[in-house]
């Protein structure tokens, strides 16, 4: 019998560990290209919406349609849990946006170790929300960097990076998708190099990192004292969750789809409304300009375009946002 020619086999034995729609097409393409889902780890169902019903997480329901064998700790440690995940016996763990950091005794489960998909051009970004502030930070050009885990956050050696340019009116939202699709595909290119013995893994510039904290509703809240690109890019870095927000006559209000205006000469306190028309829609005050806000989220209401709201008495020129 002659032996099978190294590379021509049946994929690597993976464990992925996912949570959110982000993490859904690395899943599937990681399946599509041969490799061996051997288990996937994922966090328990949450209550989520207004009646708070508990729902599982993207990747869970993306195991539904792959008879996909599921586990859901609600911590990802300790004995039990390391004997469970030895006994799936994957080569490999493949980290999509998981929500818990793992422990060393973890990451070195799998006989090859642990490898991390993360949203940004390592090692600028670290942390939880490196699309959000990409964008907040005005930052033309972003990527996603497949690492090797170790214990510090998002430190591990780079093993493969592809950039990607933001567009000027990109939301969170817009580039996280395009980011999750561009990540699927680096992630099955860089294990086709890791498996050929090809790449070589690249240490972190300490000096050149920053971080990407988690983002929340306090995060969230909009600072109309600031120039109007700044306002603008802050705006679309919370688009769709958190949701940027400010308050209006003491009731929150979510806003989305900016347009900055540095030519408007406000002559009105910041946040103040210049102007509220259902055929110009909603400009706002910022400093040294204004910004335009093509679509809101009133309490208790579906999003809207602003036109809609200024129709419907929501807002009036003259009220300022706080």
């Amino acid at each position: 019998m002659e032996e099978e020619p190294e590379g021509g086999g049946e994929g690597v034995k993976i464990l992925f560990w996912g949570t959110p729609e982000f993490a859904v097409p690395s899943l599937r393409a990681l399946s599509e290209e041969g490799h061996d889902i051997v288990g996937v780890v994922t966090q328990p169902d949450r209550p989520a919406g207004r009646g708070r019903e508990l729902r599982a997480s993207a990747v869970k329901t993306e195991t539904l349609d792959q008879s996909l064998r599921v586990l859901e700790p609600e911590s990802a440690r300790g004995d039990d849990f390391v004997q469970e995940i030895a006994g799936l016996r994957a080569d490999l763990s493949v980290v999509v946006a998981y929500g818990q950091i793992l422990s060393r005794e973890v990451l070195d489960v799998p006989a090859l170790g642990s490898v991390n998909l993360h949203a940004s051009l390592l090692p600028a970004l670290r942390g939880a929300a490196p699309i959000n502030w990409s964008i907040v930070r005005g930052d033309t050009v972003t990527g996603v960097t497949v690492m090797r885990m170790v214990e510090q956050m998002d430190a591990g050696p780079i093993l493969f990076q592809t950039e990607e340019p933001i567009d000027p009116e990109e939301t969170a939202s817009d580039l996280r998708m395009r980011l999750s699709e561009i990540g699927a595909e680096a992630l099955v290119e860089a294990l086709v190099l890791l498996e050929a013995g090809m790449i070589e893994e690249l240490e972190q510039d300490e000096s050149r990192a920053t971080y990407a904290p988690k983002v929340d509703r306090a995060t969230a809240r909009v600072d109309w004292a600031g120039e109007p690109v700044a306002v603008s890019n802050f705006i679309r870095g919370m688009d769709a969750v958190p949701g940027a927000w400010s308050e209006l006559e003491g009731h929150p209000v979510k806003l989305f789809r900016p347009e900055a205006d540095p030519e408007v000469v406000p002559g009105a306190r910041p946040g103040t409304i210049l102007e509220a028309d259902r055929d110009v829609g909603l400009l706002v005050a910022t400093v040294e300009g204004a910004v335009r806000i093509d679509e809101v989220q009133p309490p208790g209401k579906q999003r809207m375009d602003s036109s809609a709201w200024i129709l419907g008495r929501g807002a009036t020129a003259g009220q300022r946002f706080e």
